[in-house]
């Protein structure tokens, strides 16, 4: 049976206290988030007994209403015509976030526009490891240059999408952040790998007594997240005191050059530096023998995801691809959902409810689509043990990828559209640390939980009695 978006959108109304309690309102690809004017009037216990929610969390100052993909945008275009106001949860919800929580979120807000560009890099890489390595196709030269051209170009030249992306999200003008990310690799510079390689020698600006060696940075991100965040602010300020008049010429001259000055030559290589040692630890960690890398990553990564931590990881990820053209994270993470899925189908598996069943199911699926809060928020985590044996099944399948030492020839993707970043490298390896995982957390749930599982199986038998 079809659920009614307007009478769920109608309940959840209610819940939140009426049109009038709701400041602001946007969805996702499966939640509805709604920033309230008053929480105390928010009714928990409604929401979470209506008929087509799959469950519910407070998280980084937003309602967070589990719908499920494609019912969300139906049940948010509902309270839309009820007259609810639509609006920047985002900025509202900043002003009850933590420091930690806003540069989390400023992380996620930069690099999630960027990911489907690298994702589809991703899949052109593996598309050719199938054509060289399992077909055994040999390419001409002339073939091979334009499939480097559609594989290397968007992570060798990174640092122009991440200027881009942080300008528009501080507020400085995004055409500005494009020619500062194209002034890290500007080919006048010497690039950052001849220099490492020692094929080419940095050039040496003098200042106050010392040289300061000046390199290209090809692939860099925190350097060009920096040089988003100065610019935009430089941008801002000079945008104030230029008269009307000028502002057209001046503005975008001062910006671009303190912008340089300041973060190409002074804070950027000092930052370089230090995004260098970060990803020299993280490749040692995942590199630890005996896969103790992925288990601990593999079954922790969840307890970051439950404060929204986890999107630190994407700037890591998008790095590692940058530099080796693998992604070592993403098999593990693949994990660590297969495991949360495997405990939502144990508990699944045991509720004879069908109306509980089929929200629960509707809450599982996104978790094979690499959508992992969910299951999680709504099924796993409430129960508190299902959400430990899940976390327990992504350590196991976790472990299991580092021993294989398999990777990922891209990034963004999880789950089942991850498959596709493993053709012609790694593909059954992958299929089968999910199969790890997800088997893993659905015995130890199933079993290792059975006293609750059994309680449940006699209270939705007692509940389709009386009903």
């Amino acid at each position: 049976m079809a659920k009614d978006a307007k009478k769920v959108a109608q309940s959840i109304l209610e819940a939140f206290g009426g049109e009038e309690n709701i400041h602001s309102m946007a969805h996702c690809a499966t939640r509805l988030r709604v920033v309230l004017v008053d929480d105390d009037l928010f009714d928990k216990e409604s929401i979470e007994a209506i008929e087509g929610v799959n469950g519910y969390f407070f998280q980084s100052g937003q309602h967070q209403v589990i719908l499920g993909t494609g019912f969300v945008n139906k049940v948010y275009a509902a309270l839309v015509e009820m007259g609810v106001a639509e609006g920047d949860v985002k900025e509202e919800a900043k002003k009850n976030m933590s420091l930690a929580q806003q540069l989390t979120r400023a992380f996620a807000d930069i690099f999630i526009p960027i990911i489907p560009v690298l994702v589809a890099t991703g899949l052109l890489m593996g598309l050719r490891g199938l054509l060289l390595n399992g077909f055994n196709l040999e390419l001409s030269s002339q073939l091979l240059t334009l499939s480097q051209v559609l594989t290397d170009t968007s992570f060798t030249f990174i640092p122009v999408l991440v200027t881009w992306s942080a300008m528009k999200k501080f507020g400085g003008s995004p055409v500005i952040g494009i020619a500062l990310g194209l002034m890290l690799v500007a080919p006048q510079l010497p690039s950052k790998w001849a220099v490492t390689f020692g094929d080419a020698e940095p050039l040496l600006l003098p200042f106050l007594g010392f040289d300061i060696p000046i390199t290209g940075m090809q692939s860099s991100i925190l350097p060009a997240v920096f040089m988003g965040w100065l610019a935009s602010k430089i941008e801002k300020t000079a945008r104030k005191r230029t008269p009307e008049a000028l502002d057209l010429i001046l503005t975008p001259f001062i910006t671009l050059l303190f912008s340089l000055v300041l973060g190409l030559v002074l804070v950027g290589p000092m930052i370089l530096g230090i995004e260098n040692v970060i990803t020299s630890g993280i490749m040692y960690f995942f590199e630890l023998p005996y896969g103790i890398g992925g288990v601990i990553y593999g079954g922790a990564i969840q307890f970051l995801a439950i404060t929204g931590m986890h999107h630190t990881i994407i700037p890591i990820t998008v790095k590692m691809v940058s530099e080796t053209g693998y992604d070592l994270i993403n098999p593990i993470g693949t994990a660590a959902i297969a495991g949360q899925a495997g405990a939502a189908l144990a508990i699944i598996s045991a509720t004879r409810n069908k109306v509980k069943r089929s929200n629960m199911t509707s809450a599982v699926i996104p978790a094979f689509l690499g959508i992992t809060e969910p299951v999680m928020f709504a099924i796993t985590l409430p129960k508190v043990k299902p959400f430990l044996y899940g976390c327990l099944g992504g350590a196991v399948g976790g472990g299991l990828a580092s021993l294989l030492g398999i990777a990922a020839a891209g990034t963004g993707s999880t789950m089942l559209p991850g498959m596709l970043l493993y053709i012609g490298d790694g593909l059954l390896q992958y299929i089968l640390v999910i199969a790890v995982a997800l088997t893993t957390a659905f015995l130890a749930t199933r079993f290792a939980y059975k006293e609750k599982t059994e309680e449940i199986t006699q209270n939705t038998n007692l509940t389709e009695k009386t009903s």
